[in-house]
């Protein structure tokens, strides 16, 4: 189940997939950005001011149980490129360059948190607590058609030994199929990646397509043999005054994030 946490003006969902992890999904809320990144934009890239991001990122680090000092981003391209990394790239994309374009990460080091963002595209976290392993996944529908949230999975498996029925699963924040208006290339990406099971998620109205990104990654899981996978019923283009959505903006926007963290043992 999806829970949204509200402190003071701060505002973020949590997931019971996630429960041992410091996790979240953020929305606009509680930050200290103004205009077009009111307020609690997190995107480094967007044309905020330094300033502002890295005091949204302290209100909310403070409140969730993360350091900013601590975050590893994500440099999203669209891609199906997932960067293993650890306490040496702490301050990647926040407080200095992240070289390597990338649009998923992992770890098994506690005290490194994964930034993922999303302002339509469907941000996917990922926890095994057993092997404890943690994902962070940028799933927009090309990323979702080359199968990204299935290769972190499997790199999960390869590097860290995690068995798949052991990982929780949560879907953040994104355009539901309700908006998902597109051209006949996002559909036939879609059956070329998983067959006839694909059919399921598309829906035609007229000349245009409507698609179930959300439900197609959760396909992703559920073939990969997870069983515990939480889904925000939330869309952003449904919801702009919660959430950025980049169709409803036209690109003048901040970007929320969904981020993960080991939690560091017990002293």
């Amino acid at each position: 189940m999806i829970h949204t946490i509200q402190k003071g003006n701060l505002e973020y969902l949590t997931a019971d997939a996630l429960e041992g992890s410091v996790h979240c999904f953020t929305t606009r809320f509680g930050g200290v950005s103004t205009g077009q990144f009111e307020t609690l934009n997190l995107g480094t890239s967007r044309g905020d001011s330094m300033e502002n991001v890295l005091e949204n990122y302290k209100i909310l680090g403070s409140a969730v149980g993360f350091r900013p000092e601590d975050v590893v981003h994500t440099w999203q391209e669209h891609t199906d490129t997932i960067l293993r990394v650890g306490k040496e790239d702490r301050g990647k994309g926040l407080l200095r360059n992240q070289p390597e374009v990338c649009d998923g990460l992992i770890t098994d080091e506690p005290g490194v948190a994964l930034v993922c963002f999303a302002a339509d595209c469907t941000p996917v976290l990922l926890f095994d607590p057993v092997k404890n392993v943690v994902a962070a996944v940028h799933a927009g529908w090309r990323g979702t058609a080359n199968g990204i949230v299935r290769k972190a999975v499997e790199k999960m498996a390869r590097e860290f030994g995690v068995s798949p029925s052991d990982i929780g699963a949560a879907i953040g924040p994104s355009i539901s199929q309700c908006c998902f208006e597109t051209d006949r290339d996002v559909p036939d990406a879609m059956l070329a990646a998983f067959g006839p099971d694909a059919e399921a998620y598309i829906e035609k109205r007229g000349e245009k397509y409507f698609v179930d990104n959300k439900g197609l990654n959760k396909l992703w899981l559920t073939r990969m043999g997870v069983t515990k996978i939480d889904v925000s019923a939330d869309c952003t283009m449904c919801l702009p005054q919660k959430y950025w959505s980049h169709r409803v903006t036209k690109g003048y926007r901040g970007s929320q994030a969904g981020i993960i963290e080991l939690k560091e043992a017990a002293q």
